[in-house]
């Protein structure tokens, strides 16, 4: 093999390798900016000495964001201490950049505690093992309890046995006995989710209970609004786990109090 032929093949093979090197290095680099990334997602709590995390400090919407986007829709304010979703009267999600919100972590077994008040025939929700899924509204996906004005909104007597009612599985469920507030008072809710077991508590006392993935709820949410949405019937996803979410349904409605403990 001639003199050129070999000097040529060296340093072919030289910068071979040194492509091969800043190749991996790049790799090497992405995956750690990936893994960066992916640990920011799982939002760290402040918790006390019996467990609790407060999820709304009464000052600032930090740890919570619009579902589907990055950031908060400003229909949502704060007021005297309470997360406020400044109704437009235009229906669900219909005040100028509104929309149902969500805080920024995944939660599987735990107990939500949190306190709401409605304006005169107002209508809203508390979601829970949310999958946030492109193209989807939350209600696809989550269990909603249910937050409403029972006197003046006409879901109230809508649906079947009362489940549209406050503190009602949402069109599934009743809450019993039904023991909410008038409008303009502040009510207590509660939500526990363990091991698939979900109860719904309302100003000091439980309203229901029920059992998530079982044929049981199956064979109801197949009878109901939510037939044949596949996300919902198998909630909180492959991981049984999601996130909480506040609904804008177009009232004024607003929520305090908002603290959370994880059941491990």
């Amino acid at each position: 093999m001639e003199l050129y032929t070999l000097i040529k093949l060296n340093i072919v093979m030289k910068l071979g390798r040194k492509i091969d090197f800043v190749f991996l290095s790049i790799i090497v680099v992405a995956a750690a900016f990936a893994s960066c990334v992916n640990s920011k997602k799982e939002r760290k709590l402040i918790v006390d000495s019996d467990g609790w995390s407060v999820l709304f400090d009464g000052e600032s919407f930090d740890g919570w964001r619009g579902y589907g986007r990055n950031d908060m829709p400003t229909a949502w304010t704060i007021e005297d201490g309470a997360i406020k979703i400044n109704g437009a009267n235009r229906g669900e999600a219909g005040a100028v950049d509104g929309g149902d919100i969500i805080f920024d972590r995944k939660f599987k077994d735990f107990e939500l505690t949190f306190e709401w008040k409605v304006s005169k025939g107002a209508n809203s929700g508390v979601f829970y093992l949310v999958q946030e899924i492109e193209g989807k509204p939350i209600w696809k996906s989550s269990p909603e309890y249910q937050i409403l004005d029972n006197a003046n909104h006409r879901d109230a007597k809508r649906g079947v046995n009362n489940n549209r009612q406050s503190a009602s599985l949402y069109d599934l469920i009743p809450a019993v006995p039904q023991n909410s507030n008038p409008f303009g008072e502040w009510n207590s809710g509660g939500i526990v989710v363990y091991k698939g077991t979900v109860t719904h508590s309302q100003n000091g006392e439980d309203v229901l209970t029920y059992n998530l993935w079982t044929d049981q709820w199956k064979e109801m949410v197949e009878k109901g609004k939510f037939k044949d949405c596949e996300h919902f019937i198998n909630a909180g996803g492959k991981n049984l786990e999601g996130y909480i979410g506040l609904q804008d349904h177009g009232d004024d409605v607003w929520f305090r109090n908002i603290k959370v403990k994880e059941l491990n």
